[in-house]
């Protein structure tokens, strides 16, 4: 369920940055679609960051992600 909504956001035509919650209360930003690597089976991703760090997120420990607009964070999924 999430990999479909996660390729859906990655896609948007404008793209809009997201954030992805996980159940350990993590966050993750994701600042562009070219930040992150989809693992084929769509078990797990990779979201690297401006500062040359990588978070691996395992889209099954997913809660929720919030959708970036103009004035900030605000739609949630």
């Amino acid at each position: 369920m999430k990999i479909e909504r996660v390729r859906e956001l990655l896609h948007a035509e404008p793209f809009r940055p997201f954030q992805i919650h996980t159940a350990d209360g993590g966050r993750v930003m994701v600042h562009h679609m070219d930040y992150v690597a989809l693992q084929p089976s769509g078990r797990e991703m990779i979201v690297y960051q401006s500062n040359d760090t990588h978070q691996i997120v395992d889209l099954m420990m997913v809660t929720r992600l919030e959708v970036g607009a103009k004035n900030g964070l605000k739609k949630k999924h």
